[in-house]
Parts: C-alpha cells; structure tokens; sequence
C-alpha cells in the first residue's frame, strides 16, 4: 500500500499582508484623486498661513482653507464631499489654524446643505458652484463670528472684517475651481446629471 501524505504545508515565507492587498484601476484613480485634493488643501494651509497671513485688508484677511473645503464637498456631492469636509476640518482645526472646534461642524454641515441645494435646484456648472460656495461660506463666517461674539472673542463692530473676509476669499475662488475641478474627474463623476 502507497503511503498516504497529510502534511501541514506552511505559507510561502516573503508573503505579507501587502501583497495580497489589490486595487482595481478605478480603485487605484479614486484613492489618487483623494490625496491629490488633501495635498491641495495641505498646501492651501500652508499658504494661508505663511503667505496670506501677512495681507491684511481693512483688518481682514483670506480664508481659503474653509473656501476649498467647501468647493470640494460642492463637486463631490454630499455623500463623498460631507465625509471628506469632516476629516478635513478636522486636520485644520489639529493644525491650529481653524478659529475654534466649532468650524468642525460648521464647514461639514453647510458643505453638505449647499451640495444637496445645487443637486436639488441647480445644474452641474461653474455659477451655480461658487454661488453655493458663496452661500455657504457667507454662512460659516458669520456662524464663526457669532461664536466668536458669543465667547467674548470679538466685539460686534468687526462684522465688517468678517465680511471682508468672505469678499477676498470669494474673488479667489474662481481660481481654485478649475484645479479642483480637474482633480475631480480623476476617479469619475460622482454624480450624473
């Protein structure tokens, strides 16, 4: 009788956990374009806080991190663009940068209103996207002022700063848009209307 092999065979040695880990191509183009909008918002950041810190317009300046914040969750749609507006704002605040954990909640929450109110009411295009950035944004610079006034940090006659504020980030928003926009349709549209 031929003798019967029952033997343990072990797992080939070099094999971790990487190798078996496979992204499809889509995959691969969707985690690209993710960290190429964190790598603008990082340098964003750095940006705002190294060059456009100094600039200072009637005791006012840009706040670009929140404006790119809020034009990405416009172009990824509620769903993609909320989640990513929440662990953005998150590393803005942990960056020291943001005026308070307030702007946490704040930049996710009208993200995610302005992306429903233009799919819901608006086309896809280049005016109905810095207008809802515009909405939104007016609304987080005056939410952030009211904390602000709440808190004993500003005094009601800086609302004019807060504004002026929300007046130069919007002029530069139409610049950020087309890059954003680009990197956007990296892993494919989101959303099609």
């Amino acid at each position: 009788m031929a003798k019967k092999k029952y033997e343990f065979k072990p797992d080939p040695a070099g094999s971790g956990t990487l190798s078996k880990l496979y992204l499809t191509h889509k995959q691969q183009r969707s985690l690209l374009k993710w960290l190429l909008y964190s790598l603008v918002c990082l340098v964003i950041l750095v940006i705002q806080d190294v060059v456009l810190s100094g600039l200072d317009v009637f005791g006012a300046t840009t706040d670009l991190v929140s404006g790119t914040i809020l034009l990405i969750c416009l172009l990824q749609g509620p769903e993609n663009g909320g989640v990513f507006a929440l662990i953005c704002s998150m590393f803005y605040l942990f960056s020291g940068s943001a005026p308070g954990a307030y702007s946490i909640v704040f930049l996710t929450v009208y993200g995610i209103l302005a992306a429903i109110f233009r799919q819901a009411f608006l086309r896809k295009s280049f005016g109905s996207m810095i207008l809802c950035a515009a909405g939104a944004l007016l609304l987080y610079e005056l939410s952030v002022f009211a904390m602000g006034l709440f808190l004993g940090y500003t005094i009601g006659s800086r609302i004019g700063s807060f504004l002026i504020t929300w007046l130069l980030t919007l002029i530069v928003m139409p610049v950020l848009y087309p890059i954003l926009s680009s990197i956007g349709k990296i892993g494919g549209e989101t959303w099609k209307e």
